[in-house]
């Protein structure tokens, strides 16, 4: 009797795309390379995260961005230029620390100035798409450390996936006019336009003291970008009325009450509960924020808000020697995170949760500029995994 022939096994049923939508979205947020790669793994996935529907689910759900990794000025070829701080260990490809500093990062966009003692360029850059736009800096500057930032400048945009749309770069500079008696330093701003390619005119003020921009990012609050100087002056450049206006930071005020001698004047810009502008304070083991009121001209009213024990967040050994070597290098607006560097190595700390991660053990950062990113469609994988050129 000749044998019957194997049964086939019956395909599994179909899974429906609503359900494909729902797995998808419940991948770590913080991990964006799980979900392209996910995406890799049939055309119907693919769809499913390229979608308008998904996306929109996906920023729902998970209305904070994650913090991607930080962009460094340190010129040490053992240290990538970008370091992640999320779960996958991904890399981009960013611009060479050798050629470019790294100013801002704001909405999907960093922005980078040519090194040199004539620096000539800008440089935006997408950290996800991997794409590319050169500006030259404005023919009227002159002078040394200027500073810039860069946010979307779509209508209406959600700052959630506008990759490829319209920017504005301000950037700020300082000269010493020698022929100026009485306020000798003049500080000025433009704003170029990617629609147009060109800058505005520029506007300018005097001060008397000069205002240089090395170590410092700025923040975005409403209508109004805030810029720290190196000498611990905050200026403000209001994007409606192009206007500029200089105040100090809390210890200036005539009811400031000093805790720590020769150690008050370490702050770093953030943003405030409530949305208002903040600085914070490195004071030993402590952190102190604060909160700018509503004022009027340009004396600033500062009001604490809250004191953080860094004794109780950070391991003993990244406070052996707090006094002197605990510092606060960067600000991740949308995500509320703070970058702290100590002896121990860089440690990230969630402000709103407390919660304290290890970034890695190099300490000799002058700065950083935190990535911040939302959702990346599937489009965008391959400059996600560090082979954008």
């Amino acid at each position: 009797m000749a044998a019957s022939p194997p049964r086939r096994r019956a395909s599994p049923p179909s899974i429906p795309d609503e359900l494909f939508e729902e797995i998808l979205l419940r991948l770590p947020p913080d991990d964006p390379a799980c979900l392209l790669r996910a995406s890799l793994v049939c055309k119907a996935w693919s769809h499913t995260v390229s979608s308008p529907r998904f996306r929109r689910r996906l920023h729902e759900l998970h209305p904070t961005p994650p913090v991607l990794g930080v962009l460094h000025n340190w010129e040490y070829d053992a240290i990538p230029r970008f370091i992640h701080t999320t779960a996958s260990s991904f890399c981009l490809a960013a611009p060479d620390s050798r050629s470019w500093r790294a100013l801002d990062y704001r909405q999907g966009r960093a922005l980078f100035l040519s090194k040199g003692q004539d620096a000539e360029e800008l440089l935006v850059w997408e950290p996800i798409t991997g794409a590319q736009q050169r500006v030259p800096v404005p023919a009227a500057f002159q002078g040394d450390y200027p500073t810039a930032a860069v946010f979307c400048a779509m209508d209406g945009c959600g700052h959630r996936d506008c990759f490829g749309g319209p920017f504005r770069v301000v950037f700020v500079f300082c000269v010493d006019e020698e022929d100026a008696e009485l306020d000798p330093f003049l500080t000025s701003a433009a704003v170029y336009s990617s629609e147009t390619g060109m800058w505005g005119e520029l506007t300018s003020m005097h001060g008397e003291f000069v205002m240089y921009f090395e170590f410092y990012s700025s923040v975005l609050i409403g209508r109004s970008l805030y810029f720290l100087s190196d000498g611990g002056l905050i200026l403000e450049y209001d994007l409606v009325r192009h206007g500029l206006t200089v105040f100090n930071t809390p210890h200036c005020q005539p009811d400031y009450m000093s805790d720590d001698d020769g150690f008050d004047y370490r702050y770093n810009l953030m943003l405030a509960e409530g949305g208002a502008l903040g600085v914070s304070q490195e004071l030993g083991q402590r952190l102190k924020l604060w909160t700018k009121e509503p004022s009027y001209g340009t004396d600033a009213i500062w009001v604490l808000s809250r004191v953080i024990n860094l004794n109780m967040l950070l391991p003993n050994d990244a406070l052996v020697d707090a006094t002197n070597s605990v510092q606060v290098l960067g600000f991740a607006q949308e995500a509320n995170v703070i970058f702290v560097v100590t002896v121990a190595g860089l440690f990230s700390i969630e402000l709103q949760s407390k919660r304290v991660s290890k970034v890695c053990s190099h300490r000799g950062f002058c700065n950083l500029i935190p990535v911040v990113s939302f959702y990346t469609p599937h489009a965008r994988l391959e400059a996600l995994m560090g082979r954008t050129p």
